[in-house]
């Protein structure tokens, strides 16, 4: 039987994790941020219909929301792709 010291460099050989997110990944949230406000506009819209049937106000309400949400997806496909394009130093 091996012990678990044995086994111990092989677990911790990696670097350790500190709990806080790389650059990169900062940067990744920041540049979707819109994309999230957008989908938490419209989660809030359709939560404030679950009693109910939505009004006409709701219904708009929820219909923006979702335009915002199609219109910041398309942004980023659209900015991910330029970055892609030219190599990503825009």
């Amino acid at each position: 039987m091996k012990s678990i010291a044995a086994l111990q460099a092989a677990v911790t050989a990696a670097a350790p994790f500190d709990g806080e997110p790389s650059d990169a990944e900062l940067d990744a949230i920041e540049a979707e941020s819109p994309l999230i406000l957008a989908e938490v506009a419209l989660l809030d819209a359709q939560i404030m219909t679950i009693e109910g049937a939505p009004s006409e106000l709701d219904a708009r309400r929820i219909r923006r929301a979702r335009r915002r949400v199609l219109a910041a997806r398309r942004d980023l496909a659209n900015r991910t792709a330029a970055e892609t394009v030219s190599g990503g130093a825009a």
